[in-house]
């Protein structure tokens, strides 16, 4: 059970909000939006950020949901890998990649499944999750894989962002739907 209750699913205020949250959702609202309706000017930020970060920027999505995968592994973050690794999926991912992610806090990711450009992604998201600082070498060979200085800014936006969900989600127990 998730440390503070959920708002109920048929929830309707505030009206705008709940409204634009579920047109972002396709029609629904997840646990995470019933929790975070319990404070509405937090929910229309995340709202709008996350809408942003989900449908705006021009990194790869299957380097973004790489990405959002590690962290959710890395973080013991379930609900966030369950969301994510359908979108992993169908941005190009494998079957075999995410099983590796998953076991990443327990032996290094096969080597052999990822491309270079991805084993870059996974080593930013790994350093950025786990000691904040990224080495230079791991800069160095994320900068050298991605095609812009705008790339790198997302893709860096992208791993923190998804930090910051996953440690809304262990801390309040938000669990699978």
């Amino acid at each position: 059970m998730p440390i503070v209750p959920y708002k109920p699913a048929e929830t309707q205020d505030p009206p705008e909000l709940v409204a634009a949250i579920r047109s972002r959702r396709g029609g629904t609202l997840l646990n995470l939006d019933r929790m975070l309706l319990h404070s509405p000017a937090f929910a229309a930020g995340w709202n709008s950020f996350l809408g942003t970060v989900r449908d705006h920027l021009d990194i790869p999505p299957k380097l973004c949901e790489l990405a959002i995968c590690t962290v959710a592994v890395l973080n013991e973050a379930d609900y966030e890998f369950i969301q994510h690794s359908p979108e992993f999926l169908k941005a190009g991912g494998t079957v075999e990649q995410l099983d590796a992610l998953q076991t990443l806090k327990t032996s290094s990711v096969q080597n052999s499944l990822f491309n270079t450009t991805e084993q870059a992604v996974i080593q930013l998201s790994v350093e950025m999750t786990q000691s904040i600082r990224v080495s230079k070498n791991t800069m160095d060979s994320v900068k050298a894989v991605l095609t812009s200085d705008q790339s790198l800014v997302e893709l860096i936006g992208v791993i923190a962002t998804y930090n910051m969900v996953s440690r809304y989600l262990v801390a309040l127990e938000i669990e699978p739907e």
